[in-house]
Protein backbone atom coordinates (compact mmCIF):
# COMPACT_ATOMS: atom_id res chain seq x y z
CA UNK A 1 0.00 0.00 0.00
CA UNK A 2 1.46 3.31 -0.95
CA UNK A 3 1.10 4.90 2.27
CA UNK A 4 2.90 8.19 1.39
CA UNK A 5 0.88 8.72 -1.42
CA UNK A 6 -1.82 11.75 -0.93
CA UNK A 7 -4.14 11.70 -3.45
CA UNK A 8 -4.03 11.29 -7.35
CA UNK A 9 -0.73 12.84 -7.70
CA UNK A 10 1.25 14.04 -5.00
CA UNK A 11 3.53 12.24 -2.31
CA UNK A 12 3.88 13.50 1.19
CA UNK A 13 7.48 12.93 2.59
CA UNK A 14 7.43 11.49 5.94
CA UNK A 15 11.02 12.57 7.01
CA UNK A 16 11.52 15.23 4.50
CA UNK A 17 14.60 16.42 2.97
CA UNK A 18 16.82 18.71 3.79
CA UNK A 19 18.48 21.09 1.54
CA UNK A 20 22.29 21.39 3.08
CA UNK A 21 23.81 22.80 0.51
CA UNK A 22 22.62 24.86 -2.88
CA UNK A 23 24.64 26.90 -5.70
CA UNK A 24 23.79 28.67 -9.23
CA UNK A 25 26.13 29.66 -12.24
CA UNK A 26 25.03 31.76 -15.18
CA UNK A 27 26.31 33.48 -17.94
CA UNK A 28 26.94 37.23 -18.39
CA UNK A 29 23.09 38.24 -19.69
CA UNK A 30 21.75 36.37 -16.52
CA UNK A 31 24.71 38.21 -14.93
CA UNK A 32 23.32 41.36 -15.62
CA UNK A 33 19.81 40.76 -14.72
CA UNK A 34 17.63 41.87 -11.52
CA UNK A 35 19.42 38.55 -9.96
CA UNK A 36 23.08 38.85 -10.81
CA UNK A 37 24.24 39.80 -7.92
CA UNK A 38 22.58 36.66 -5.71
CA UNK A 39 24.14 34.33 -8.47
CA UNK A 40 27.56 32.11 -6.59
CA UNK A 41 29.59 32.33 -9.71
CA UNK A 42 28.92 34.32 -13.74
CA UNK A 43 30.96 33.66 -16.38
CA UNK A 44 32.24 37.12 -18.38
CA UNK A 45 30.96 35.15 -22.14
CA UNK A 46 29.30 32.03 -23.36
CA UNK A 47 32.27 30.24 -23.87
CA UNK A 48 33.69 30.04 -20.54
CA UNK A 49 37.20 29.23 -21.33
CA UNK A 50 35.92 26.25 -23.71
CA UNK A 51 36.10 25.01 -27.43
CA UNK A 52 32.31 24.50 -28.00
CA UNK A 53 29.00 25.61 -26.38
CA UNK A 54 28.47 22.19 -25.03
CA UNK A 55 31.80 22.20 -23.09
CA UNK A 56 30.77 25.05 -21.61
CA UNK A 57 27.29 23.99 -20.41
CA UNK A 58 29.58 20.91 -19.07
CA UNK A 59 31.62 23.19 -17.43
CA UNK A 60 28.70 25.41 -15.60
CA UNK A 61 27.65 21.92 -13.82
CA UNK A 62 30.61 20.95 -12.71
CA UNK A 63 31.23 24.44 -11.04
CA UNK A 64 27.90 24.41 -9.71
CA UNK A 65 28.13 20.83 -8.37
CA UNK A 66 31.38 21.68 -6.75
CA UNK A 67 29.96 24.91 -4.86
CA UNK A 68 27.10 23.02 -3.86
CA UNK A 69 28.93 20.36 -2.44
CA UNK A 70 31.06 22.75 -0.77
CA UNK A 71 28.67 25.18 0.78
CA UNK A 72 27.08 21.16 2.33
CA UNK A 73 30.49 20.72 3.44
CA UNK A 74 31.48 18.07 1.49
CA UNK A 75 35.06 17.88 0.51
CA UNK A 76 36.10 14.50 -0.30
CA UNK A 77 36.48 13.08 -4.47
CA UNK A 78 34.89 11.46 -4.81
CA UNK A 79 32.07 13.27 -2.69
CA UNK A 80 30.44 11.43 0.03
CA UNK A 81 27.02 11.21 -1.95
CA UNK A 82 25.09 8.25 -2.71
CA UNK A 83 23.72 9.03 -6.10
CA UNK A 84 24.09 12.24 -8.82
CA UNK A 85 21.29 13.28 -10.26
CA UNK A 86 21.41 15.48 -13.64
CA UNK A 87 19.70 16.19 -16.80
CA UNK A 88 19.96 18.91 -19.29
CA UNK A 89 18.67 19.27 -22.96
CA UNK A 90 21.24 18.28 -25.09
CA UNK A 91 20.93 14.91 -27.41
CA UNK A 92 21.71 11.92 -25.30
CA UNK A 93 22.24 14.21 -21.96
CA UNK A 94 25.62 14.73 -22.72
CA UNK A 95 26.25 17.55 -20.48
CA UNK A 96 24.85 15.49 -17.10
CA UNK A 97 26.56 12.18 -18.38
CA UNK A 98 30.17 13.83 -19.04
CA UNK A 99 29.63 15.70 -15.64
CA UNK A 100 28.78 12.24 -13.93
CA UNK A 101 32.51 11.57 -14.91
CA UNK A 102 33.57 14.17 -12.81
CA UNK A 103 31.40 13.34 -9.71
CA UNK A 104 32.56 9.68 -10.22
CA UNK A 105 29.35 8.56 -7.89
CA UNK A 106 26.17 6.47 -9.05
CA UNK A 107 24.27 8.28 -11.18
CA UNK A 108 20.80 8.49 -13.23
CA UNK A 109 20.61 10.94 -15.90
CA UNK A 110 16.99 12.72 -16.21
CA UNK A 111 14.82 14.42 -18.34
CA UNK A 112 12.08 16.38 -18.23
CA UNK A 113 13.09 19.03 -20.65
CA UNK A 114 13.09 22.50 -18.44
CA UNK A 115 11.08 20.72 -15.78
CA UNK A 116 14.18 18.74 -14.80
CA UNK A 117 15.24 20.66 -11.52
CA UNK A 118 12.10 20.19 -9.87
CA UNK A 119 12.23 16.39 -11.29
CA UNK A 120 15.73 16.06 -9.88
CA UNK A 121 14.56 17.25 -6.68
CA UNK A 122 11.22 15.08 -6.75
CA UNK A 123 13.08 11.73 -7.05
CA UNK A 124 16.38 12.47 -4.79
CA UNK A 125 13.83 13.41 -2.04
CA UNK A 126 11.89 10.34 -2.56
CA UNK A 127 15.13 8.10 -2.49
CA UNK A 128 16.27 10.16 0.82
CA UNK A 129 12.75 9.52 2.60
CA UNK A 130 12.13 5.97 1.15
CA UNK A 131 15.67 5.27 3.14
CA UNK A 132 17.68 4.73 0.08
CA UNK A 133 19.97 7.46 -0.02
CA UNK A 134 21.36 9.49 2.74
CA UNK A 135 22.60 12.41 0.57
CA UNK A 136 21.80 12.84 -3.27
CA UNK A 137 23.04 15.52 -4.97
CA UNK A 138 21.07 16.95 -8.18
CA UNK A 139 21.95 18.90 -10.92
CA UNK A 140 20.55 20.92 -14.05
CA UNK A 141 21.76 22.79 -16.82
CA UNK A 142 21.08 24.75 -20.35
CA UNK A 143 23.43 26.83 -22.33
CA UNK A 144 21.46 29.94 -24.71
CA UNK A 145 24.18 28.95 -27.73
CA UNK A 146 24.14 24.92 -27.42
CA UNK A 147 19.88 25.00 -26.81
CA UNK A 148 18.97 27.55 -29.54
CA UNK A 149 21.35 25.24 -32.30
CA UNK A 150 19.59 22.05 -31.64
CA UNK A 151 15.98 23.44 -31.07
CA UNK A 152 15.54 26.27 -32.88
CA UNK A 153 18.25 27.82 -35.32
CA UNK A 154 21.87 28.77 -34.20
CA UNK A 155 22.11 32.39 -32.70
CA UNK A 156 25.07 33.03 -35.04
CA UNK A 157 22.13 32.72 -37.82
CA UNK A 158 20.36 35.51 -36.70
CA UNK A 159 17.06 34.68 -37.04
CA UNK A 160 14.21 37.15 -36.02
CA UNK A 161 11.85 35.94 -33.10
CA UNK A 162 8.46 36.87 -32.35
CA UNK A 163 7.61 39.10 -28.57
CA UNK A 164 6.64 35.54 -27.21
CA UNK A 165 9.92 33.84 -28.14
CA UNK A 166 12.25 33.32 -25.04
CA UNK A 167 15.82 33.37 -24.42
CA UNK A 168 17.46 30.24 -23.20
CA UNK A 169 19.12 30.81 -19.84
CA UNK A 170 22.58 30.15 -19.75
CA UNK A 171 23.55 28.68 -16.11
CA UNK A 172 23.39 25.20 -14.38
CA UNK A 173 21.81 25.18 -10.68
CA UNK A 174 22.89 22.10 -8.54
CA UNK A 175 21.64 21.24 -4.76
CA UNK A 176 22.84 18.69 -1.74
CA UNK A 177 19.81 16.84 -0.15
CA UNK A 178 20.75 14.82 3.31
CA UNK A 179 18.56 13.54 5.59
CA UNK A 180 19.30 15.74 8.16
CA UNK A 181 20.60 18.72 8.92
CA UNK A 182 19.60 22.56 8.39
CA UNK A 183 18.28 23.97 5.67
CA UNK A 184 14.75 24.16 3.91
CA UNK A 185 12.94 20.84 3.56
CA UNK A 186 11.46 19.53 0.90
CA UNK A 187 7.64 18.26 1.93
CA UNK A 188 5.24 17.39 -1.04
CA UNK A 189 6.44 16.29 -4.28
CA UNK A 190 3.70 16.69 -6.99
CA UNK A 191 4.26 14.96 -10.09
CA UNK A 192 2.69 16.33 -13.17
CA UNK A 193 1.24 14.72 -16.18
CA UNK A 194 1.40 15.28 -19.97
CA UNK A 195 -0.21 17.50 -21.35
CA UNK A 196 -0.76 19.11 -24.87
CA UNK A 197 -3.22 21.66 -25.88
CA UNK A 198 -2.01 21.87 -29.57
CA UNK A 199 0.91 24.38 -29.39
CA UNK A 200 3.06 23.25 -32.28
CA UNK A 201 5.43 26.40 -32.79
CA UNK A 202 9.02 25.90 -31.05
CA UNK A 203 9.46 29.42 -29.92
CA UNK A 204 6.00 29.82 -28.14
CA UNK A 205 6.94 27.50 -25.54
CA UNK A 206 5.08 29.71 -22.81
CA UNK A 207 1.85 28.95 -24.06
CA UNK A 208 2.34 25.19 -24.14
CA UNK A 209 3.35 24.98 -20.70
CA UNK A 210 0.90 27.14 -19.44
CA UNK A 211 -1.43 24.77 -19.35
CA UNK A 212 0.63 22.02 -17.92
CA UNK A 213 1.83 24.44 -15.09
CA UNK A 214 -1.39 25.12 -13.89
CA UNK A 215 -2.73 21.42 -13.84
CA UNK A 216 0.17 20.53 -11.55
CA UNK A 217 -0.84 23.44 -9.63
CA UNK A 218 -4.35 22.43 -9.03
CA UNK A 219 -3.62 18.84 -8.60
CA UNK A 220 -1.05 19.82 -5.53
CA UNK A 221 -3.42 21.96 -3.84
CA UNK A 222 -6.21 19.89 -4.39
CA UNK A 223 -4.15 16.42 -3.33
CA UNK A 224 -2.41 18.31 0.13
CA UNK A 225 -5.71 20.66 0.95
CA UNK A 226 -3.94 24.00 0.99
CA UNK A 227 -4.77 26.90 -1.10
CA UNK A 228 -2.75 29.40 -2.96
CA UNK A 229 -2.39 31.38 0.12
CA UNK A 230 -0.61 29.31 2.23
CA UNK A 231 2.98 29.74 0.59
CA UNK A 232 4.29 32.49 0.52
CA UNK A 233 5.70 32.62 -2.89
CA UNK A 234 4.86 29.90 -5.93
CA UNK A 235 7.08 29.86 -8.87
CA UNK A 236 6.77 28.67 -12.09
CA UNK A 237 9.74 27.56 -14.65
CA UNK A 238 10.14 29.49 -17.84
CA UNK A 239 6.61 30.31 -19.02
CA UNK A 240 8.02 34.17 -19.39
CA UNK A 241 5.63 36.88 -19.64
CA UNK A 242 3.43 35.94 -22.33
CA UNK A 243 3.09 32.49 -21.03
CA UNK A 244 2.41 33.76 -16.77
CA UNK A 245 -0.26 35.56 -18.32
CA UNK A 246 -2.25 32.49 -19.92
CA UNK A 247 -1.36 30.47 -17.02
CA UNK A 248 -2.97 33.21 -14.58
CA UNK A 249 -5.84 33.32 -17.48
CA UNK A 250 -6.94 29.74 -17.42
CA UNK A 251 -5.99 29.03 -13.76
CA UNK A 252 -9.17 31.56 -13.08
CA UNK A 253 -10.66 29.42 -15.68
CA UNK A 254 -10.78 26.86 -13.24
CA UNK A 255 -11.91 28.63 -10.19
CA UNK A 256 -7.83 29.27 -8.74
CA UNK A 257 -6.82 32.75 -8.29
CA UNK A 258 -3.00 33.11 -8.67
CA UNK A 259 -2.22 36.89 -7.56
CA UNK A 260 0.48 38.65 -5.84
CA UNK A 261 2.30 35.19 -4.24
CA UNK A 262 2.48 33.76 -7.86
CA UNK A 263 5.84 34.41 -10.14
CA UNK A 264 7.33 32.98 -13.01
CA UNK A 265 11.47 32.41 -12.95
CA UNK A 266 11.83 33.55 -16.72
CA UNK A 267 10.29 36.77 -15.84
CA UNK A 268 12.50 36.84 -12.66
CA UNK A 269 15.73 36.30 -14.03
CA UNK A 270 15.67 38.98 -16.15
CA UNK A 271 14.97 42.77 -16.48
CA UNK A 272 12.64 42.51 -19.49
CA UNK A 273 12.50 46.47 -20.01
CA UNK A 274 16.16 46.44 -20.58
CA UNK A 275 17.76 43.08 -22.08
CA UNK A 276 16.67 41.75 -25.15
CA UNK A 277 15.29 38.01 -24.37
CA UNK A 278 11.87 39.06 -25.95
CA UNK A 279 9.38 37.53 -23.65
CA UNK A 280 11.88 36.30 -20.95
CA UNK A 281 13.66 33.23 -19.58
CA UNK A 282 13.75 29.90 -20.70
CA UNK A 283 15.78 26.66 -20.48
CA UNK A 284 16.48 23.83 -17.27
CA UNK A 285 18.99 27.03 -15.50
CA UNK A 286 15.96 29.03 -15.47
CA UNK A 287 13.98 27.40 -12.44
CA UNK A 288 17.13 26.36 -11.52
CA UNK A 289 19.17 29.57 -10.87
CA UNK A 290 16.49 31.54 -9.71
CA UNK A 291 15.95 28.91 -6.91
CA UNK A 292 19.45 28.30 -6.20
CA UNK A 293 20.76 31.23 -6.30
CA UNK A 294 17.79 33.41 -4.98
CA UNK A 295 14.67 31.95 -3.53
CA UNK A 296 16.73 29.57 -1.25
CA UNK A 297 18.78 32.17 0.11
CA UNK A 298 15.48 34.48 0.22
CA UNK A 299 14.55 31.33 2.71
CA UNK A 300 17.82 31.80 4.97
CA UNK A 301 17.04 34.71 5.24
CA UNK A 302 13.54 34.65 6.71
CA UNK A 303 11.56 36.31 3.98
CA UNK A 304 10.27 33.14 2.46
CA UNK A 305 9.34 29.91 4.42
CA UNK A 306 6.93 28.36 2.29
CA UNK A 307 7.88 28.06 -1.35
CA UNK A 308 6.14 26.17 -3.85
CA UNK A 309 8.69 25.52 -7.14
CA UNK A 310 6.65 23.82 -10.10
CA UNK A 311 9.04 23.76 -12.97
CA UNK A 312 7.51 23.09 -16.54
CA UNK A 313 8.90 21.36 -19.81
CA UNK A 314 8.06 21.79 -23.22
CA UNK A 315 9.07 17.69 -24.31
CA UNK A 316 9.00 18.02 -28.17
CA UNK A 317 12.03 16.98 -30.44
CA UNK A 318 13.53 18.57 -33.86
CA UNK A 319 12.03 15.40 -34.89
CA UNK A 320 8.44 16.01 -33.67
CA UNK A 321 8.51 18.98 -34.52
CA UNK A 322 9.20 18.36 -38.16
CA UNK A 323 7.18 15.74 -39.02
CA UNK A 324 4.62 18.34 -37.72
CA UNK A 325 3.39 17.41 -34.22
CA UNK A 326 2.13 19.99 -31.45
CA UNK A 327 3.86 20.31 -27.98
CA UNK A 328 3.47 18.17 -25.57
CA UNK A 329 3.90 19.90 -21.82
CA UNK A 330 4.59 18.76 -18.44
CA UNK A 331 5.31 20.55 -14.85
CA UNK A 332 6.59 19.43 -11.92
CA UNK A 333 5.82 20.60 -8.25
CA UNK A 334 8.29 20.53 -5.14
CA UNK A 335 7.25 22.45 -1.35
CA UNK A 336 9.85 23.53 0.06
CA UNK A 337 9.92 24.91 3.82
CA UNK A 338 11.66 26.40 6.26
Amino acid sequence: MAKKRVGAQTVRLEQPPVIVGAAAVAGPVEAQGPLGHEFDQTYPDLTIGQTSFEKAERQMMIDACNLALKRAGIEEKPPAVDYFLAGDLLNQLITASFSGLEVGVPMYGLYGACSTFSEALAIGAKLIDGGFADRVLCAVSSHNGAAERQYRYPTEYGSQKKPYAQHTVTGAGAVVLAAGGEGPRITYCTTGKVVDFGIADPFNQGAAMAPAAVDTIEAHLKDTGRSVDYYDLIVTGDLASFGYKMAVRLAAERNLTLGQNYRDCGVMVYDLSRQNVNAGGSGCASSAIVTCGHLLKEMARGRLRRLLVVSTGSLFSPTSFQQGESIPTIAHAVALEA
